[in-house]
């Protein structure tokens, strides 16, 4: 007898218990229905889904919203684009489960725990928390942690602020949009950080506190790497736990394609 939709929810949900209003819920799909593979990705963009049919998969496992809303609201009634989308959808038959809060909830936070393997410093970790970890890398410059964390993830750039040439090694990592001011300024006071890796947050607050605490003389830089970019391997270490608990089922991870152009 093969796995259902709701057995995988369940699995997926376990350790964390219930969490009331949230947003991770089956969207589209029976909970009943055997799942032959499963599609595991950041975005459940429509080439996403074009591939997960492709492959086969009959569930997808997507830690944002297929509608371009985080409460999965659509963000415009009536729009072509959407109704192309919930079509292609429905006709597929493929079941869409939303991976994000119970993700987050984990404990180390999945997405987070993700990124960390991918830059390769599980064995630099000093602290981690509900939002944030905190490094004790070997010395080395900003313009160095920049150019490495962008060759691990593949990126074609990042953003700094600060002096790139300044020596560190205690570094903080903040996933997608926890940048804020009311988080990211605290963690860099209270663990004394050099440098802060985020996903994005209001480019207003803490890119204006490390420019004024740079002027001040103070050790601080800001490397900004974009919210999918900083949580893409989250999901991507989702799709290898995911092969270990369900060894019968296909595990497919599908990356995101590159959003942006620099001109």
């Amino acid at each position: 007898m093969g796995i259902k939709v709701q057995t995988v929810i369940e699995r997926l949900t376990r350790p964390v218990g219930t969490i009331e209003n949230t947003v991770d819920t089956l969207k589209f799909g029976s909970p009943d229905m055997e799942v032959s593979g499963i599609a595991v990705t950041f975005m459940p963009t429509q080439h996403a889904i074009q591939k997960a049919v492709a492959l086969e998969a009959n569930l997808m496992v997507a830690h944002e919203g297929v509608f371009h809303s985080h409460w999965d609201r659509p963000s415009y009634k009536g729009s072509d684009v959407m109704e192309a989308k919930q079509r292609l959808i429905k006709e597929s038959g493929l079941a869409i489960y939303r991976f994000h809060d119970y993700w987050h909830r984990y404990r180390p936070d999945g997405i987070a725990e993700g990124l960390v393997r991918s830059l390769k410093w599980e064995a630099y970790v000093e602290k981690k928390s509900r939002t944030a970890t905190v490094l004790n890398i070997p010395p080395t410059t900003v313009h160095t942690v920049a150019e490495y964390v962008k060759t691990r993830l593949g990126l074609d750039f990042v953003r700094c602020v600060g002096e790139l040439s300044m020596s560190c090694r205690r570094v903080g990592l903040l996933v997608g949009y926890r940048g804020g001011g009311s988080t990211a300024v605290p963690l860099f006071e209270e663990e004394d950080l050099e440098v802060l890796v985020y996903g994005e947050g209001p480019e207003w607050e803490t890119p204006e506190y490390v420019r004024d605490a740079v002027f001040q003389g103070r050790r601080r830089a800001l490397i900004v790497l974009g919210h999918a970019e900083s949580e893409e391997p989250g999901m991507q270490y989702l799709a290898s736990l995911m092969e270990e608990m369900f060894p019968s089922v296909p595990i497919f991870y599908i990356p995101g394609q590159k959003n942006f152009h620099v001109v």
